[in-house]
């Protein structure tokens, strides 16, 4: 009866997902309604993903969709929670490498106390003055939405780029529902050089090989945020996204998931992209599958890390990821990632 009851919920969950996230999703592109409605009801994909992806010359059975996506999310369960919590997912996480640490948190109603002299509302200011920004995050939202850079500067206090004061910040903390601050950790030069107005990370998936059971790294894109996306740099924010070359940390051109443009250079910094290459790449793959490793109950894994002058730091991990920065590249229905699907039975 509980797993009856399980999986009734788990259908009315993804019931739900398809409606709001899929049929009534907003576009990025211009598309005849029928178009839209032939992609949503034609397996499940985005307005978005009929233009990203082409479908006007190639063929949707060749991509996974956003519905497919949102199914695989269970793929780790029950342990995805773990992930999905970035509280969680820090805490564990720390014990095997540098994460950013947690300065403080809100869990309803109630503030959660990690330094010893930030403890209410009021203390954010003066931890503030102290560290000059932080980041704010929502415990448990993905895609960077609700991310804030909180700061402190010649005393003017900044919410993203705009001027608030201090009951202002106070009344923004106590809106907004459970969070973390965090320290902001400093990237290296490599990755400041691509746009220094945001922070820069590596999207990096491992997974467990169906065939060997093994750990791999399957797939590593550059994330690159843009003024646009100040401070985040998502792809799903309209950030940019370079494919790495898996043997040589080499970037290719750079796409965005809101635009067909392609960039050799980036838009705003105009610092190469394409061409570029990853400082000690070989060694940050050989860390990261390792850390993997130390959870052989995981089948699929999508690191956020930010690379330092003293190494990798991850901001967070997650139990999936959306499938357009993978596809952009090329459908992978009947490729790897449609096989591993395949053989945790989210597609046929």
């Amino acid at each position: 009866m509980r797993k009856f009851i399980k999986k009734c919920i788990k259908f009315a969950k993804l019931t739900l997902i398809y409606w709001l996230r899929i049929i009534l999703a907003s576009s990025h592109f211009k598309l005849p309604f029928w178009k839209k409605l032939k992609a949503n009801l034609g397996g499940g994909y985005l307005a978005d993903q009929y233009v990203l992806y082409d479908f006007d010359h190639n063929d949707k059975k060749e991509y996974i969709s956003e519905f497919d996506w949102y199914r695989s999310r269970y793929i780790n369960e029950p342990f995805n929670k773990m992930l999905d919590n970035k509280v969680i997912c820090t805490e564990v996480l720390s014990h095997y490498i540098k994460v950013p640490a947690i300065q403080l948190g809100k869990n309803g109603c109630h503030l959660i106390q990690y330094l010893p002299d930030v403890a209410t509302y009021n203390d954010v200011v003066p931890l503030l003055k102290r560290v000059g920004k932080s980041f704010l995050k929502p415990i448990s939202a993905g895609k960077g939405k609700g991310v804030h850079l909180l700061q402190y500067d010649n005393g003017i206090i900044y919410i993203d780029e705009k001027t608030v004061t201090a009951s202002e910040l106070i009344q923004f903390l106590k809106k907004m529902p459970d969070w973390i601050m965090t320290e902001i950790i400093k990237q290296c030069d490599f990755s400041n050089n691509l746009y220094d107005k945001t922070t820069n990370t590596i999207r990096f998936i491992t997974m467990k090989d169906p065939k060997t059971q093994k750990m791999k790294v399957f797939f590593a894109v550059q994330r690159i945020g843009t003024s646009k996306t100040i401070p985040v740099d998502n792809g799903s924010r309209g950030g940019l996204v370079s494919k790495i070359n898996l043997e040589t940390g080499e970037l290719g051109v750079a796409r965005s998931l809101h635009a067909l443009d392609v960039h050799e250079v980036h838009p705003d910094s105009k610092s190469p992209i394409k061409g570029a290459v990853i400082p000690n790449w070989t060694t940050i793959k050989a860390e990261v599958l390792e850390l993997a490793n130390q959870f052989p109950f995981m089948y699929f894994i999508a690191w956020d890390l930010l690379l330092t002058k003293d190494g990798v730091c991850v901001i967070e991990a997650n139990t999936s990821s959306g499938p357009n920065i993978i596809q952009l590249w090329g459908g992978q229905r009947n490729a790897e990632l449609g096989d591993f699907y395949r053989y945790h039975g989210i597609i046929k």
